[in-house]
């Protein structure tokens, strides 16, 4: 199968496994014994302003018929229309997505610059000290909650030290100027905003190595476990027994062969960092899609629920589908 015909079988799964998704989290949301229009307007409302809401938003019609509502308005673009912020939820989430992005790339950054050098390390120097070391970072990274690392760091580094700054993306006395792309840090380069852009990575470094850290300890077991398995291969041997140094045999010939499984991790990461960033973006005030996702769920937001979920789900389903493509150019045995 050519790789033209892989992606559009895989799209039109993807498609299906959307459609799933939506019935799931539509039925769902719409059958707890929730108001959330009682929520919203409180206990004190009058019957003929919740009636007048219910109306307005669809409430008050039968399930299958606010699900068709719902599924034509998807066709067309529209998520529908969020009950907290009374604008559009696309609208919603392309403000808040860049904020996500830059936390979620910056953090995925820090687990492979940590995770992947550690995994190979730990594995040349297997049994050493320093193999040890890392397989107590990568437990401690699995096993540690987000919202107490988030916390300790905050006390420790802000409220303690005051090295890094607080929460939000930015201080309040500092402009980020035009927005371009809506993340801050290429705002500010393209602006060359010198003052904005190192406030922007000061505020990163905290939430990015938390969020990251237990993606950390996930690349570092999986990279050691995958080049153990590739130093033992007969081609590792055979370059040994030529006379080529160590260096140009853990580049050359473990290095790329063993990071075919790593990739596989690294792509779910990244979508699990999409979806993990919830507890992070609501210790640290970040204005993204979970901290907006977190606020639908309080506000019983069904819309704003579903649209996230949707959008999510389209992300995770991407990151998936470019994993598999990427088999195929970092090893040529693998076949579409």
């Amino acid at each position: 199968m050519n790789i033209g015909a892989y992606i559009v079988r895989r799209l039109a799964l993807m498609v299906l496994v959307l459609f799933g998704v939506l019935v799931i989290t539509f039925t769902v949301s719409h059958v707890i014994p929730a108001d959330p229009v009682g929520a919203i307007l409180g206990p004190q409302a009058p019957t003929h302003l919740i009636d007048k809401i219910n109306a307005e938003w669809g409430f008050d019609k039968p399930l299958y018929e606010q699900f068709l509502m719902y599924l034509r308005n998807l066709l067309r673009g529209n998520l529908g229309k969020s009950i907290q912020t009374n604008n559009a939820v696309l609208d919603d989430i392309m403000m808040r997505w860049p904020a996500t992005i830059e936390l979620s790339t910056t953090a995925l950054l820090f687990a492979l610059m940590l995770g992947i050098p550690a995994g190979i390390i730990s594995a040349i120097k297997r049994n050493s000290v320093l193999d040890h070391f890392v397989r107590v970072f990568s437990i401690s990274g699995l096993s540690m909650p987000v919202f107490w690392l988030g916390l300790m760091l905050l006390f420790l580094l802000y409220f303690q030290m005051g090295v890094l700054p607080g929460v939000g993306r930015l201080d309040t006395s500092i402009e980020i100027g035009r927005r371009i792309t809506g993340l801050y840090t290429v705002d500010a380069l393209l602006q060359g905003n010198r003052e904005a852009f190192i406030n922007t990575v000061r505020h990163l470094i905290m939430p990015a190595f938390v969020l990251g850290f237990s993606a950390t300890g996930s690349i570092a077991r999986i990279t050691r476990a995958s080049t153990l398995e590739v130093m033992q291969q007969e081609y590792v041997n055979t370059a040994k027994a030529k006379g080529l140094s160590e260096r140009l045999v853990v580049f050359r010939h473990i290095l790329r062969n063993a990071l075919i499984t790593p990739v596989t991790i690294i792509g779910l990461t990244y979508g699990g960092l999409l979806e993990g960033s919830i507890l992070t973006e609501t210790i640290f005030a970040w204005p993204g899609l979970g901290r907006y996702a977190t606020n639908a769920f309080m506000m019983l937001d069904f819309q704003a629920v579903m649209g996230v979920t949707l959008f999510i789900a389209v992300i995770y389903s991407v990151a998936n589908l470019l994993v598999d493509i990427l088999y195929a150019y970092l090893d040529p045995r693998v076949r579409i």
